[in-house]
Parts: structure tokens; sequence; C-alpha cells
């Protein structure tokens, strides 16, 4: 179903200025190399594989949409989302370790993603963003490996504004939505974010104790920067 997704000029120049200061900058020193325990390699690996992806049902779901300027959005996006893996990939090799070819987490939200149209394809991954910033945050902040605290900042920055980006979309897709409807269609969102949650502090907790964070303290980050999330698109 083509929706009137409005004017995304906006986001497009910011993708595009994004993409020209990661030129200007650079890539961090690699060879300064990393640090990482054994947790922290695992975590950041089952990270790494859900960054990779070609991205090409959300583009083609994108440009389904109707509007050539939200496409060209999300193809940068994408593009992010794949230099946010190459990162993750070089700052595995900096720490003497190599990137695993997939997890079980990672394919059951791609399958999730593609069930239906666009809207259903953000709302999942909306999820995945929301626990990303929780995840590059507390590394950020708590890896006690500077290399691993720079890739998981440049990261955060770029997650910080696919947030609103997708929330703008996705606010507009529910504009025709009855307040019973999206209160259903919340709930069920809600269910989502709890599995993924879950899924992390279970298979992260070790590595997230490392960097300073307890498995509550990650849910409540993740789950109030969900709370924003939903409060946005359904009740703006």
């Amino acid at each position: 179903m083509t929706v009137d997704t409005g004017d995304f000029t906006t986001w497009l120049r910011d993708f595009e200025g994004a993409a020209l200061l990661r030129d200007v900058w650079g890539d961090p020193d690699w060879r300064l190399g990393a640090r990482l325990d054994a947790a922290l390699v695992r975590s950041i690996q089952r990270f790494q594989v859900g960054e990779e992806g070609d991205g090409a049902a959300l583009t083609a779901k994108a440009e389904q949409a109707g509007d050539p300027v939200y496409a060209d959005a999300v193809r940068l996006f994408v593009a992010e989302e794949q230099e946010h893996a190459r990162l993750l990939r070089r700052l595995l090799e900096a720490a003497g370790a190599e990137t695993i070819p997939g997890h079980w987490s990672d394919a059951v939200f791609a399958r999730l993603r593609r069930l239906l149209g666009l809207r259903t394809e953000l709302m999942v991954l909306m999820v995945a963003e929301v626990v990303a910033l929780a995840y590059y945050r507390a590394l950020r902040d708590g890896a006690r490996d500077l290399l691993a605290s720079e890739v998981a900042g440049r990261i955060l920055a770029d997650e910080l504004r696919h947030v609103p980006f997708h929330c703008e979309r996705l606010w507009r897709a529910f504009l025709g939505f009855s307040g019973p409807s999206r209160t259903v269609v919340a709930a069920l969102w809600w269910l989502v974010l709890a599995g993924a949650v879950t899924v992390v502090v279970i298979g992260h907790g070790h590595a997230l104790r490392g960097v300073g964070v307890s498995r509550s303290a990650f849910a409540c980050d993740a789950m109030e920067r969900f709370r924003a999330v939903v409060t946005d698109v359904m009740s703006r």
C-alpha cells in the first residue's frame, strides 16, 4: 500500500552530510589494537551479524512507498548500517578475533521484518535500533578499551539519528488508525521489544557486566527509550 510519506528532503540531506563527515574523519586508528575479554568478543560478534546485510528487502519496500526522496534516504540508512558492520569487523580484527557467519537471533528478526510490508519491517527494525542504542551507549561509556569505545561512539551517533528518522515514517503510516487500533498495535510492539530485550540480557549478560551495566539497568534503559518511540509514533 502506498502511503504519503511527506517531505523527507531534510532527512536525505542529513544522511548525505553524515557521509561527508565520515569521509573527513576517516577511520579510527586500528593500529592501536584492541583488548577485549572473551564475553565482549562474543557479544560484538553477534551485533556485527545484526548490522550486516544488503538491506534489499527494506530498500524495495521503500521504493514501493511512492516517495523517491524517502527511498534515497533509506538507501543511505542501509549504507550506514553496513558501515557499522565494517567498523565492528575491523574492531574484532584489531582484537585478534573473527566475525561469525550468523546467529539465530538475527535470523529470527530478519524473518519478522519481512513478514508484511514496509510498516511492519520498520516496526521490527525500530526494536533492534532501540536495543542497539542501549548497547552501544553501554559499550561506549564502559569499555576499558579506547578503540572499542570510539567505535561504539561512532555507531551510537548514527543510531541516535536513525530512530527519529524511522519514527517520522511510522508516525505518518499510522495517521489513519483509530485509537483502539493504535493501542492493540502498541501492545504487540511492546511484546516484540520485550522478547528482544530478554534475548540480549540473557545472551549478552556477561559482556554487559564487563562494561559496568547490569541486566536490569540495560532492560530499563531500552524500555525507557522504547516508551519514547511508541509515544512519538502513536501519540504525537
